[in-house]
């Protein structure tokens, strides 16, 4: 039984081969292990603070207070915030992008979240 091997992820070509233990696209000679591969998809996986894989539309729910720049108030633990978007690779870490009833829409870290 033949394995399918993934399109290469420099130009997208699905023509790829296997030869030794590396995986070689013959449209872009660009060369790759199945090993990199997987740590690449890991590392674009945008967890909760247990771990659980969040998507978008996700619910999840505050485990820590977090204070509102420019505001006296704060958003409570336990505030639950629906149909969340991702945002993978922010550069200000606010990987969630959410709109919270009485706050308004905000950005998130992950690490203060779990998801329900």
């Amino acid at each position: 039984m033949e394995t399918k091997l993934p399109p290469c992820p420099k130009c997208s070509e699905d023509m790829s081969y296997e030869d030794r233990g590396i995986i070689v696209c013959p449209m872009c000679s660009h060369e790759w292990t199945l090993e990199e591969e997987a740590k690449k998809l890991e590392a674009s996986l945008i967890k909760d603070a247990n771990g659980n894989v969040l998507e978008d539309g996700d619910t999840v729910t505050l485990i820590k207070e977090l204070k509102i720049k420019g505001s006296n108030s704060a958003v409570k633990i336990g505030t639950k915030v629906k149909n969340i978007r991702l945002n993978p690779g922010a550069a200000d870490g606010h990987d969630i992008s959410c709109k919270i009833d009485g706050f308004g829409a905000m950005g998130l870290k992950s690490e203060f979240v779990k998801k329900v």
